[in-house]
């Protein structure tokens, strides 16, 4: 079965830097493409940023571009996003997401929570 857990969240500064990993299981992690997703309170799910299979290619949504990186460490079977220069707005629920076929496979999520 496929099973993603996420790991990493926490309560931070801001200005301060968290990691995120997903550790994947049940599925061939090198050619699947990985994205981590975020949901604040009050507010709809949003993509935070994606990684090919291989790597080679990253994307990120605007807010967290320069800030945020996503890597991944196929050997692991591991996707990681590290999060610095964090801003309250950043907290929310952060989400790791694998697509196989027509199915969204998703973790439990962590809890990153920005504040002073």
């Amino acid at each position: 079965q496929v099973q993603l857990v996420e790991s990493g969240g926490g309560l931070v500064q801001p200005g301060g830097s968290l990691r995120l990993s997903c550790a994947a299981s049940g599925f061939t992690f090198r050619m699947s493409a990985m994205s981590w997703y975020r949901q604040a309170p009050g507010k709809e799910r949003e993509l935070v940023a994606a990684i090919t299979n291989t790597g080679d290619s990253t994307t990120y949504t605007g807010s967290v571009k320069g800030r945020f990186t996503i890597s991944r460490d196929n050997a692991k079977k591991t996707v990681y996003l590290q999060m610095n220069s964090l801003k309250p707005e950043d907290t929310a629920v952060y989400l790791c997401k694998t697509k196989i076929a027509t199915t969204n496979y998703w973790g439990q999520g962590t809890q990153v929570t920005v504040s002073s």
